[in-house]
């Protein structure tokens, strides 16, 4: 019998989702293969400092003990030491579970690939457009697909010009709108601004994880979401439909409160449902994703479809919608977590027969 293929289990991180990637990393860590997989875990601090495997497993029992989801090791100096990249580079592929910035933006793929170790899900490039939501929303219109009207400012084009850009909002999106940050996730720093009086602070917040803020004009209506799977084939899962009681699908509606709920499959007209599909495979190639993304869509009026976002590293906890979707379809949270380290390493092949 082969020996088990040693997968790095790499979660935590510098960004604000820092706790979401913790609880991602422990689901997968319950759930995965043991037969077929070692795991290695590999955290990193909320200060960037990266854990070697004991570290990490030190860590992860505290966190047990404490229930808290937050990596830290005063024993960890500097940001990546030689045993933590000695440790990397012996790994047969890597699970990348660190959301948001210096994880699913292109910068840890891109040091996994000068390192030549194999990982799951997309490369540098679909990465970072999949985590710049102004570079996305141009591809993915220069693609055909729909999405919301909106405006790119930076910070210092606020500072400058804040009073006219305001004029702009009003004159191109009207109230209300959105302000987010480029680059963020799970809707951190995103605020609903309702009049001119809103602007200003919504930028400020924005502006607080990012020099560019997207303002987005407001769709009213249904969110779904579509999970894909694959690399040069992708599959789209059955269609789910999030239910929520707060004003808009903010971090507390994601992550914390209980009446919000997942309905899956979502109740949609096949041909709505089946359009809605393509669409997410689409938006899938267009970005030249690969291993998994979760594609997000609003239903406005008469239930017209927006394109939101894709997200290459959505949230993998076993109730998260992505592998919920893909369960609806007969694919088990185990299995999809095979299947993912199967594509990964399909990918690095093929990168290593043309180098």
């Amino acid at each position: 019998m082969a020996s088990p293929l040693r997968v790095g289990i790499l979660f935590g991180g510098r960004s604000a989702e820092h706790e979401v990637s913790v609880v991602s990393a422990q689901g997968v860590m319950g759930a995965i293969d043991r037969e077929r997989f070692q795991v290695v875990p590999l955290g990193v601090t909320k200060d960037g400092a990266w854990l070697t495997p004991q570290e990490t497993q030190d860590a992860l029992a505290a966190i047990n003990a404490a229930r808290l989801a937050s990596l830290s090791a005063s024993s960890a100096v500097g940001a990546i030491r030689p045993q933590v990249l000695t440790a990397l580079r012996e790994l047969d592929v890597v699970f990348p579970l660190v959301h948001g910035t210096f994880g699913e933006d292109g910068t840890l793929q891109g040091l996994l690939e000068m390192l030549d170790v194999a990982y799951v899900g997309a490369g540098v490039a679909a990465s970072a457009v999949g985590m710049d939501k102004a570079l996305q929303q141009m591809i993915l219109r220069q693609a055909g697909l729909p999405v919301p009207q909106s405006l790119v400012v930076t910070a210092s084009r606020w500072q400058e010009e804040g009073p006219s850009l305001a004029r702009e909002v009003e004159g191109q999106l009207g109230y209300p709108c959105f302000v987010k940050p480029a680059n963020s996730g799970s809707s951190i720093g995103t605020t609903k601004v309702r009049s001119r009086e809103d602007l200003a602070g919504a930028m400020a917040e924005a502006f607080r994880f990012d020099r560019k803020a997207l303002v987005e004009q407001a769709i009213e209506g249904r969110q779904v979401e579509c999970a894909v799977l694959g690399n040069d084939h992708p599959q789209a899962s059955p269609l789910g439909e999030i239910v929520f009681t707060r004003e808009f699908y903010d971090y507390v509606a994601k992550y914390e409160d209980p009446t919000t709920r997942l309905i899956i499959p979502a109740e949609l007209p096949p041909a709505m449902a089946r359009s809605l599909q393509t669409m997410a495979i689409a938006a899938f190639q267009a970005v030249d994703c690969a291993g998994m993304g979760r594609v997000d869509f609003f239903l406005g009026a008469n239930d017209q479809p927006y394109l939101n976002e894709i997200n290459t590293i959505p949230g993998f906890t076993p109730v998260s919608m992505y592998p919920k979707l893909w369960e609806a379809a007969g694919l088990s949270y185990r299995d999809l977590i095979t299947r993912l380290i199967e594509l990964g390493l399909e990918r690095h092949q093929e990168r290593q027969h043309r180098v």
